[in-house]
């Protein structure tokens, strides 16, 4: 396995990573939002209403 930001082999202690540096840099990219995951663009669920009220059962 080959470390995930420099290529370098991956080292046990920081693994997947080679080294505490490496592993550092891929955590600051999460916290920056440098990596992001992909959504369908609604950002609330259809059953909710807009008023954050429960729907009425049917």
């Amino acid at each position: 396995m080959s470390c995930p930001i420099c290529g370098k082999p991956a080292a046990r202690d920081y693994r997947p990573f080679c080294s505490r540096r490496c592993a550092d840099v891929d955590l600051g990219r999460w916290l920056t939002e440098g990596y992001r995951v992909p959504a369908d663009g609604e950002d609330e669920p259809e059953d909710v209403t807009p008023d954050d009220t429960p729907p009425k059962p049917h």
